[in-house]
């Protein structure tokens, strides 16, 4: 079994670095003008529709709602695995900004692209975290969607139970800006990549996008009443998915 898992990862590794080095060039050419940016985002979503069938994962999503591609959301999800952000593009049709970690603009070339399509924060760093929070409001305002994992990275240490407590900034940003926030659930992403460990394991990726929580009317007072109301919604849906399988 073992040995099988080595080398399905190695197929899946491959296919991830030979593809997107196929599509490197016309990303940088897209992420030379902010104009052309939009078209980098889907080429994004076009290496995933490449990728996953290629080595043979299945996606299944869930659509309690459709988001309008024309419209902002604050997409927030839970954050167990790197798989994540690779399927995040299959998952949403919108042109959406990550907000992630600023260490992942130091890897070779794939940090170049996140670095100018997305925006990075270091949360150790009190400018840094109002810079992107600037940033973010901004891109609401010009009508892109932002996508954030709340817990602020893979620090839980009991999957599936999400780390707590979650980060203000996106329901901050959502009630200033009186955009729906959209909770999505990633069932089963760290079963396929375990933080842990440098495997992969192929299986059916699942997801569901939950119906928008609408924080029009919502003040500041009620930043923590909407974060309950992610939670509530993305930790019931794990906590159903596992006694499903029981």
């Amino acid at each position: 079994m073992r040995i099988l898992i080595f080398l399905y990862t190695l197929w899946a590794t491959f296919w991830f670095v030979f593809l997107f080095l196929l599509l490197f060039p016309l990303f940088w050419i897209f992420l030379q003008k902010n104009e052309w940016k939009p078209y980098a985002h889907y080429l994004n979503r076009f290496w995933g529709k490449l990728y996953f069938p290629i080595i043979g994962m299945p996606i299944k999503i869930k659509y309690e709602f459709e988001p309008n591609p024309q419209k902002s959301y604050v997409f927030c999800a839970n954050h167990f695995s790197y798989m994540d952000i690779a399927s995040m593009g299959m998952v949403i049709k919108n042109y959406y900004a990550f907000v992630g970690k600023a260490s992942i603009k130091n890897v070779p070339l794939f940090g170049y692209m996140f670095a100018k399509l997305h925006i990075q924060v270091d949360r150790n760093d009190k400018n840094s975290r109002a810079s992107s929070m600037t940033r973010s409001v901004r891109a609401l305002q010009n009508g892109r969607s932002i996508m954030i994992f709340p817990e602020g990275g893979i620090l839980s240490k009991h999957f599936p139970q999400m780390h707590l407590p979650l980060k203000d900034g996106a329901f901050v940003m959502a009630i200033q800006q009186q955009v729906p926030l959209v909770p999505i659930t990633f069932l089963n992403n760290y079963k396929i990549i375990h933080d842990d460990k440098l495997a992969v394991y192929p299986q059916t990726l699942r997801a569901i996008v939950h119906k928008p929580i609408d924080t029009k009317g919502m003040t500041q007072a009620d930043v923590e009443t909407l974060k309950n109301a992610f939670y509530d919604t993305v930790q019931g849906a794990l906590n159903q998915y596992e006694l499903e399988k029981v």
